[in-house]
């Protein structure tokens, strides 16, 4: 219930203090690429409830027609505003819509696409009994995956091979380890991370960065 109360007033704060920001970006997505200013992408929520999630789109319209559902940070259907709405993470902060909706929480496993948590079983389906988040440790600990999938001619597949299965573990572990004071800390490690990229908590010495164009040598 607290975080709850605490996603509630964060997101309204967060929604209000970025206005001006989320406006501007909101017409210049408009300008920049004909379609619709918010991407609505369906993703798993808690219990694999399907839900919208507010995106500011970043891609060309019907860009999951025109390829996979996995992004390089080369890949030719990301728009100009697009490319600098993912640099500085400002997608992310549309969804601040999804938390005070109740579909998201501010800190949380990142909402994956329905293909793959349709394939989840085991321990994986813990991920399912919290709420989606906008960061959680695997956000910090793969900060830009368009980076890392880089020169890599299958996004998707470099994407389940090198990033899917630490980050479901990571996820894993954020549920089993959860606190409110654990949430504070990853909010304040996203906001560092983004300002400072070399940036890399202690919490995460166990596992290994991966490095922008490891895409590339999947085969």
């Amino acid at each position: 219930m607290f975080k709850r109360s605490f996603d509630i007033v964060a997101s309204l704060l967060g929604l209000v203090v970025f206005s001006p920001l989320l406006l501007a970006v909101a017409v210049w997505v408009k300008l920049d690429s004909p379609g619709p200013v918010f991407y609505r992408g369906r993703r798993a929520g808690r219990s694999n409830v399907p839900f919208g999630i507010f995106k500011f789109r970043s891609m060309v319209t019907n860009a999951d027609k025109i390829g996979g559902s996995s992004t390089s940070g080369a890949d030719s259907r990301v728009t100009r505003s697009g490319r600098f709405i993912r640099r500085y993470k400002i997608d992310e902060l549309s969804q601040l819509l999804n938390v005070l909706i109740g579909d998201m929480s501010l800190v949380g496993p990142r909402p994956e696409v329905i293909s793959y948590t349709d394939k989840y079983d085991g321990e994986l389906l813990e991920i399912f009994t919290v709420r989606p988040g906008i960061t959680d440790w695997a956000s910090i600990w793969n900060a830009d995956e368009g980076g890392v999938l880089a020169g890599a001619r299958d996004p998707d597949r470099a994407y389940e091979i090198l990033i899917q299965p630490t980050k479901l573990q990571l996820q894993i572990r954020y549920v089993r380890e959860r606190t409110f004071w654990t949430d504070l800390k990853i909010i304040l490690y996203t906001l560092r991370r983004i300002v400072d990229s070399s940036f890399y908590p202690m919490e995460l010495r166990d596992v290994q960065r991966l490095q922008p164009g490891s895409g590339a040598q999947v085969a």
